[in-house]
């Protein structure tokens, strides 16, 4: 076990990155990041767009480390440019990609089963800025399955381990 900080949670009830990066970016509210989110199991988190969809309840909710973001630093970039719902410091989440590991923000352990990558797309070279996807590959966080209901919270958090890599 060690300890993690939840740096931000975004919790967006809408897709707002559609359509082609060319275009245009669109408005990214600032009601989409949160100080708590309610996670369920097998659905994701409740409020957010995947919550509950067939075609995501392996990739429900992503998890993302501040310090795989490109420089100038990550006091400028955000979940509202990334699209990730949590935002970490303190470990390398991509390294757990066939694990289940838990957040416990101190109402008790989220279990999550790390699927696989969440890929960088076009997107990031316009909200993050320009060589964004290409040097988050291989760290634009990881898609998870949730295996158990919880509350995560900003700030001080305990991030463990329960089960290594699939083999």
């Amino acid at each position: 076990m060690s300890h993690v900080e939840i740096l931000q949670l975004l919790v967006s009830p809408v897709h707002r990155l559609a359509g082609r990066p060319g275009a245009g970016l669109p408005e990214l509210p600032h009601t989409d990041l949160v100080k708590a989110a309610e996670v369920r199991a097998g659905l994701g988190i409740v409020g957010d767009r995947y919550f509950n969809h067939p075609a995501h309840r392996n990739a429900s909710i992503t998890l993302m480390a501040v310090e795989r973001l490109p420089q100038p630093g990550p006091e400028e970039t955000d979940l509202l440019s990334t699209r990730r719902n949590v935002l970490l410091r303190g470990v390398d989440i991509d390294a757990f990609i066939g694990s289940t590991v838990f957040l416990d923000c101190g109402s008790g352990p989220v279990d999550l089963e790390v699927c696989r990558a969440a890929r960088p797309c076009a997107w990031m070279d316009v909200t993050v800025g320009p060589g964004a996807q290409r040097a988050l590959r291989g760290g634009g966080g990881v898609r998870c399955r949730p295996l158990t209901d919880g509350i995560l919270t900003v700030g001080p958090a305990v991030f463990g381990v329960r089960e290594g890599p699939r083999a």
